[in-house]
Formats: structure tokens, C-alpha cells, sequence
């Protein structure tokens, strides 16, 4: 029977057959998924992409015959354009690895479970999983599964009709930046950090969508790309200006203030947005700690976590800007900001490190 069209059509490239199916199980629990392909390396993998139409490859990284490290760009090569979403289990040679993935073409990536009971008990996984595979295929809306909620591409191609409406910077001058980023986060911070960093001397703060292990490993990916000292945050650190923070994977980042210094405060409270750490309640305690004097700029990413908080930040006088959706992976993040009326400019990645810097002066 043909598949039909409307639905995301996915190869999977996993040396473990159990693992595949269970990929194939999870993903086709969404109507709005067919899996099409199953094979077990990166070989078979450029074979099998030649002879059906595939969306959406998710591949493993450790694979006899072919890794997926180097299967990726001969897939890429093979049909330009193709989503590949990295598949891996949470170590930090793998975070590594999907990584530079992501910096050689690979779209996005997901951490898989620990074992197969694990996988097969993962309800997060699961639902982050067939969220990504809709968004990222390109096909999102026509799915009506559990994943929809934390999906947001359905939110944001809601709002791609409403006229982005800008306000005003707010008048006093930032004494911090704040940067909240998911879905091709890594790729859009690696191209905008640099031009920032070299026109401001702001402290920097950053929530990532990401697991432990990946975020220690993008701090140090910031460092060299920047120049400046960047880390993943820890309790009690003082905010210095011309640092870099990022939040660490399974914890919030909150700033507070304590006299006249300001510390990280790390938060082991439920994940808000389906995510932990989350963009919002960084934003809530920066409001809190600096008052007006706070720059917000969000970044791709699926769903709305951020609009929020930077709801907060424009009403306590403070300035949001943020990322255009042609330059982002998924403008779920950034435009459910810009369609509410939170931002005072929407821009491309290469336009961001100067409006930074006016604003900051």
C-alpha cells in the first residue's frame, strides 16, 4: 500500500534491531508518522535512502560497517536539505560527537535511554521524540497526538499570520544578557556569540534546552568560539561581567541578589514548559535581581518556553529581541515571542551581535 504523502516518512539507522523497533513502535503511536525504512549502519543507510523517499533519518552514532559520523554527510550529500536528527546514549564522548554533528549539517538530536526497559518506560523520550520528528519533518499540524502540546510549530505557523507588531527598547541601559535557545541552539549561539562578545562586556546567561553532559561540553564550545571565560553555571557563582554562563542540564538557572553582587542560584524544581532547565523562570529572577536593566534575546527553538518570562522583562522595562524565522530552525520559541508583541526588533542571526551592541551602549 503507498504511503501516504502527509505523513512525516522516516528512515531509521540504529545497529540494534530491538532498538529500531522500538523507535518504530514510539513513532508510529503518531498518525502523523510513517516509518519507511530500518537498517543497521550507515551504510545500508545511503543504500536505502537512494530507493525511498525519506523526510526524517534518525541515526546512531556507534554502528559496525559505517558510524554515523560518517554516514552523515554522504547522506546530506545525497539529498540536500534532509533532516537528520543524531541518536545516542548520554556520555560525554557521544554529547561530542552529536555536537560536531550538528555543526557538519545534522539538524537536531535526541539522547536515548539508558537501556531497552528504560526506552520503553521514557514517556519524555517518547514524547520528545515524535515532537521533533513533526516539527523537524516539515509536516507538523497534522498530527492530533500527545506530542502536539509541547510541538509548538503548530503554535507558531498559527501566529506567521499575525503582523509582528515592535515596541520600544526599554530606556534604561542593560546590565546583562539573557539568551534562551532550544531546537538549533548550538548552531545559532556558535554564529551569534562571537559578534556579541566582541562589542559588549555583559554578563552573559544562557538556557539551553539540553541534557547534563551536553551543556558542560557547549560552555567549553562557547569558550573558544568567544574567547570569553564560559562555563556551565554552579550554586553560588558570582555574575561578572565579560563571563558566560549556561545553565546546566536537569536544573534551572536563577539569578540572584545579594547586596551588591549577584549569584547563580541552581533550582532542582519540576520542569516548566516539558523543559528543565527552562528559559522562563531564568527570566523571572533576572526581573527580579536587575530589574529593568535586562536584555533578553530568544533564539530558535520549538514550542514557547521564554514568552513568559519575557513578558516579565518588557513590563518591568526591560528590552526582548529575537531571532527571524528565516534563520531559524524552528521559529516556535522566537516567534511566539515576536507575535506577541514582546520584541523591539525580530532579526537574522548575522544582524543580532550589532543590535546587541547598539542597544548595550
Amino acid at each position: 500500500m503507498a504511503v501516504s504523502s502527509s505523513k512525516i516518512q522516516v528512515m531509521i539507522v540504529d545497529d540494534s534491531a530491538v532498538i529500531r523497533g522500538l523507535f518504530t513502535q514510539v513513532l508510529e503511536s503518531d498518525n502523523g508518522v510513517k516509518v519507511v525504512a530500518s537498517v543497521g549502519d550507515g551504510e545500508q543507510a545511503i543504500k536505502a535512502l537512494q530507493r525511498t523517499e525519506v523526510d526524517v533519518v534518525l541515526l546512531d552514532i556507534e554502528m559496525p560497517n559505517m558510524d554515523g559520523l560518517t554516514a552523515l554527510p554522504q547522506l546530506i550529500k545525497a539529498k540536500p536539505g534532509l533532516t537528520v536528527i543524531m541518536a545516542s546514549s548520554l556520555t560525554e564522548r557521544n554529547a561530542e560527537i552529536s555536537l560536531r554533528a550538528l555543526r557538519m549539517g545534522a539538524t537536531d538530536y535526541v539522547t536515548k535511554p539508558s537501556s531497552r526497559e528504560a526506552l520503553r518506560q521514557a514517556d519524555d523520550f517518547k514524547r520528545d521524540l515524535v515532537a521533533k520528528v513533526l516539527t523537524l519533518g516539515g509536516k507538523s499540524g497534522k498530527s492530533e497526538s500527545a506530542a502536539a502540546p509541547i510541538n509548538g510549530a503548530a503554535f507558531a505557523t498559527a501566529q506567521k499570520s499575525k503582523e509582528i507588531v515592535l515596541r520600544e527598547p526599554g530606556k534604561i541601559k542593560p546590565n546583562i544578557l539573557a539568551i534562551g535557545s532550544s531546537t538549533g541552539g548550538p548552531q545559532a549561539l556558535a554564529e551569534c556569540v562571537k559578534p556579541i562578545t566582541d562589542s559588549i562586556k555583559l554578563p552573559i546567561v544562557i538556557t539551553q534546552h539540553m541534557p547534563p553532559t551536553f551543556t558542560a561540553i557547549l560552555a567549553n564550545h562557547l569558550h573558544q568560539t568567544s574567547g570569553w571565560p564560559a562555563a556551565e553555571a554552579k550554586d553560588g557563582d558570582v555574575i561578572q561581567g565579560g563571563h558566560i554562563y549556561v545553565a546546566p542540564g536537569g536544573k534551572h538557572m536563577l539569578i540572584r541578589s545579594g547586596g551588591l553582587k549577584k549569584t547563580i542560584s541552581l533550582s532542582d524544581s519540576p520542569p516548566e514548559n516539558f523543559c528543565k532547565p527552562a528559559v522562563d523562570p531564568m527570566l523571572r529572577s533576572l526581573v527580579e535581581a536587575f530589574g529593568p536593566a535586562v536584555l533578553v534575546l530568544i533564539l530558535t527553538g520549538m514550542g514557547a518556553d521564554g514568552c513568559a518570562g519575557s513578558k516579565d522583562v518588557v513590563e518591568a522595562g526591560g528590552t526582548v529581541i529575537a531571532q527571524d524565522e528565516a534563520t531559524s530552525v524552528v521559529w516556535g520559541m522566537p516567534g511566539a515571542v515576536a507575535s506577541s508583541g514582546l520584541c523591539s526588533a525580530v532579526l537574522p542571526l548575522n544582524e543580532i551581535g550589532a543590535k546587541i551592541s547598539k542597544l548595550a551602549a
